[in-house]
């Protein structure tokens, strides 16, 4: 990486999400870079379930969506969305994330607090 402020997205380490199947996340922004309140992922998910039911104790998410297309469902909510549009996941509420095009889904994921989620926890697909 040429430094903490500039990042190239094929320079950071990819890693496994848990309880994620088919999917490959990067950080971007993080404690790395000295972020202290939000942290930024760059994902790419394989159609299939991508993300099974999970939910984020005291920690809110935002999914803006770059490519491919993706049903989501959040708080009794259910919805497709695609290109250009965003999800967001109040803290601690359960939610579903699968991708329903053939190609991939890429979207940029940030946290508050950082999630802080270590590839050495990772669950192997």
């Amino acid at each position: 990486m040429e430094n903490k402020y500039f990042i190239k997205p094929q320079e950071v380490p990819p890693y496994i999400p848990r309880n994620h199947v088919g999917t490959e996340n990067r950080r971007l922004v993080g404690s790395q870079n000295g972020a202290e309140k939000l942290e930024v992922i760059l994902g790419v998910l394989q159609k299939g379930p991508g993300a099974l039911p999970h939910a984020h104790p005291g920690m809110e998410q935002v999914c803006y969506m770059l490519q491919g297309r993706a049903q989501v469902e959040v708080a009794g909510y259910k919805r497709e969305i695609g290109p250009g549009e965003c999800v967001f996941f109040p803290a601690s509420e359960p939610h579903v994330f699968a991708v329903v095009s053939d190609e991939p889904v890429k979207l940029l994921v940030i946290y508050s607090p950082p999630y802080n989620e270590s590839p050495a926890q990772a669950v192997l697909a």
